[in-house]
């Protein structure tokens, strides 16, 4: 009977093991800049955003809070919003790693996980710089987009890539 699980047990193992090795050494990271404020990772994404704003036509400028790791978002001139650490969404970058890579199918399996990485996180960067100009133009759409639309954005975006993992990769051999 347990021949019958074994292949979803391996699975679910390399899935768990990936996922905990994954964690502690983003933690590990995340500990090492704690006196820094927010960690570089972060401070990039802030940096983009605010590039990428600039551009659209909304004047950014970043405020560096070191003592509460966090960076606040001024929109022409008025405070639109604040990126802390779970903003990056490396945690979310984390599970999809680990899903994949549960499911892994040699090369292409990092050539897939490096591509959906790159997708990501231009759609975060995105994500982001929508949520301040909904928060600057649209201010009371604010809440509903910080707390359903803009996370929706970016969790739609990893289920969608898991579902093309799964569908043309890690069983396309099996339903050949």
């Amino acid at each position: 009977m347990l021949k019958d699980f074994k292949p979803v047990l391996k699975i679910l193992l390399r899935f768990i093991i990936i996922y905990m090795v994954l964690l502690s050494g983003y933690q590990f990271y995340l500990n090492s800049f704690k006196a820094g404020g927010l960690d570089p990772f972060s401070r990039l994404i802030a940096e983009q955003v605010r590039h990428v704003q600039n551009v659209l036509g909304y004047a950014t400028q970043l405020y560096d809070d070191i003592p509460k790791e966090q960076f606040w978002f001024y929109v022409k001139n008025v405070y639109a919003t604040r990126m802390v650490e779970g903003c990056n969404a490396v945690s979310v970058i984390i599970l999809f790693l680990a899903f994949i890579f549960a499911f892994y199918k040699g090369s292409q399996t990092f050539v897939f996980a490096f591509v959906s990485l790159v997708l990501l996180y231009i759609m975060n960067v995105l994500r982001i710089t929508g949520l301040n100009i909904v928060m600057t133009d649209y201010k009371e759409y604010g809440k509903i987009s910080h707390d359903f639309i803009f996370p929706a954005i970016i969790y739609g975006s990893v289920v969608l890539l898991w579902l093309i993992w799964i569908k043309f990769f890690a069983l396309k051999n099996e339903n050949s």
